[in-house]
């Protein structure tokens, strides 16, 4: 595979647990879709970085746990202003 890619999937993995973002704010910092980036970490990083990509999967359940909560947050600030 291109070592671009792998570059990118260990670079996303690292950011990913540096700042505990979620998978569609990597993908904006990235400029890659959220597909890619779910790609990279779940399916490319494991083969480059078994230890990297665990840490990275700890983040990414967690941030899948509190999903229900930052989509009612948003869900409340969207009435209201309306």
């Amino acid at each position: 595979m291109n070592d671009i890619i792998w570059q990118r999937a260990k670079e996303i993995g690292e950011y990913i647990i540096a700042t505990g973002q979620t998978v569609r704010e990597a993908a904006t910092v990235f400029a890659v879709s959220k597909s890619t980036v779910h790609k990279d970490v779940t399916e490319r990083l494991p083969r480059i970085n078994k230890e990297l990509a665990q840490k990275v999967k700890r983040v990414l359940e967690h941030n899948k746990s509190e999903r229900h909560l930052r989509g009612g947050e948003a869900t409340r600030r969207k009435y209201a202003q309306g």
